[in-house]
Formats: C-alpha cells, sequence, structure tokens
C-alpha cells in the first residue's frame, strides 16, 4: 500500500515566514507551492522550488484567489473570465520558474476560500478545471474527498486527486468540520498519526460525534503552518512507514 502526504508550502513573504519548508520538504512527497496571489514572494517560491527539486518531491500549483492581504481565505465572487485568467496565470507563472530549477509543475490544489468553494460551486469548479485544461490537460486536480468537484472534473477529463486533511476533524457525512466550531482542528500528533493509518488501511475516520465516516482519498495533507506541524507530519509518516505504508507522490 502507499500513499501520498502533500504540504502547502513556499508561503513565506519578504520579512513575514510562514512555517519551515526545508524540514516539510525532508517529510512529505508532493509540495502544494504558492503562486504569489495568497502568498509567496519570488524569491522564496524559487528557493522552495529549487529545495523540492534537490529532494525529489514532485510539485504541485496552489492557486488562490488574488487576496494576500487575507491570505486567499476570503470568499470572493469573481467573473469566469477573471477566474480562468487568474488560474492560468499562476500555474504558468510557477511552471517557468520550476523550469529554471529543473523540475515541472505537475498538479494543481487550490487554496483556502478557492478550494473550499469550488469543492460544491460548480460555475467556478468549471472555471478552473477549464483554466487547468487551457495550461496542460495532463496536470491532475487535487480536491477535497467526496465533494462535487471530483465528479465535475473527472467527466471533464481530468485526473483528480481526492484529499484528506490529517489536522482536522470530520463529520458523519464524511465532510469537514467548520473551523468555526470548537474542535474543528486536531492538535494531538499521536492520535492524528493513528487516524490517518486508520484513514489508509480502512477508508474511513472516527467522525466528531463518534461515528465512522467514509473518506476514501490518494492523498494526505499535513498543515505546515500550524503549532506543532512538523511534529505532526512526522508522526504521520512514522506510524504509516511503521505499518509497512509507503509514503509516494501521486505525480510520479
Amino acid at each position: 500500500m502507499h500513499i501520498d502526504l502533500n504540504s502547502d508550502l513556499g508561503e513565506s513573504f519578504g520579512a513575514w515566514s510562514m512555517g519551515n519548508d526545508a524540514a516539510m520538504l525532508d517529510i512529505v512527497s508532493s509540495a502544494n507551492v504558492a503562486c504569489g496571489f495568497h502568498a509567496g514572494d519570488p524569491a522564496g517560491i524559487l528557493q522552495t522550488l529549487k529545495a523540492a527539486a534537490e529532494r525529489g518531491v514532485a510539485v504541485g500549483a496552489h492557486v488562490s484567489y488574488p487576496d494576500l492581504q487575507g491570505f486567499g481565505r476570503r470568499n470572493m465572487d469573481l467573473a469566469s473570465a477573471d477566474l480562468v485568467a487568474d488560474v492560468i496565470y499562476q500555474v504558468s507563472a510557477l511552471s517557468g520558474m520550476a523550469a529554471t530549477v529543473g523540475t515541472t509543475v505537475r498538479y494543481v490544489k487550490p487554496h483556502g476560500a478557492l478550494y473550499n468553494t469550488i469543492a460544491s460551486d460548480e460555475r467556478q469548479a468549471r472555471d478552473v478545471i477549464a483554466a487547468i485544461r487551457a495550461v496542460n490537460p495532463e496536470l491532475a486536480l487535487v480536491a477535497l474527498a467526496g465533494s462535487p468537484l471530483v465528479g465535475w472534473a473527472r467527466g471533464a477529463g481530468l485526473r483528480v486527486i481526492a484529499e484528506a486533511f490529517a489536522d482536522r476533524a470530520y463529520t458523519a457525512q464524511g465532510t469537514l468540520v467548520s473551523r468555526r466550531e470548537k474542535g474543528a482542528v486536531l492538535h494531538d500528533a499521536a492520535d492524528v498519526a493513528q487516524r490517518m493509518l486508520r484513514l489508509v488501511r480502512e477508508g474511513t475516520v472516527l467522525a466528531i460525534d463518534g461515528s465512522v465516516a467514509r473518506v476514501e482519498a490518494q492523498s494526505i495533507c499535513v498543515h505546515g503552518d500550524s503549532d506543532g506541524a512538523l511534529e505532526m507530519a512526522r508522526a504521520v509518516r512514522a506510524a504509516l512507514e511503521r505499518d509497512g505504508i509507503a509514503i509516494r507522490t501521486f505525480a510520479a
């Protein structure tokens, strides 16, 4: 058995530092690299791309709404022409930078509010799908496991990678518990590691109400910007590998 571990990287901006990309790149198999719309400056993005290339970590474009001030977490009702162009711009820019350090962009993972919106908003979802296909229809799309987006993207001919989140609680329906609710974000590294082991082995997680929810995923996101993020990521990887589960990018 095998699973992909991914993390959101390249998000530092000027004197403002976000996470520890170098350390996280020693743990994950895929790196979602910011494209400058929600975070990341050119020098930092290039440094992260180079570090990923040196470690053989697959690179994906972490595209966002144009929202530096809000870190891409504010909902935006962009016109289709603007959203398509924004995504094309971001993927193309990151692809050009990646080429200079000997790597390539192999997939797209939307960030923050854009990720959550297109999980169920068909109009914006199809805009993002159209943009990806315009740049390179061979690019994979990382999408929230169990969301309508998975079907829309596959129906449009894209390869879709369903994603689960290591540090997030799930509802009985297999959806993420809103960050506004108590217990939505998990902090116990050992508990999170065992949850992810169960997810890979059985395709289920223990929901916030104590029931068992089905979540089938080919990639697990380990966030790099929260307290104890590295400890949690290391614990997840160690638990999986102890159980004979290989950590391998889906983009190989």
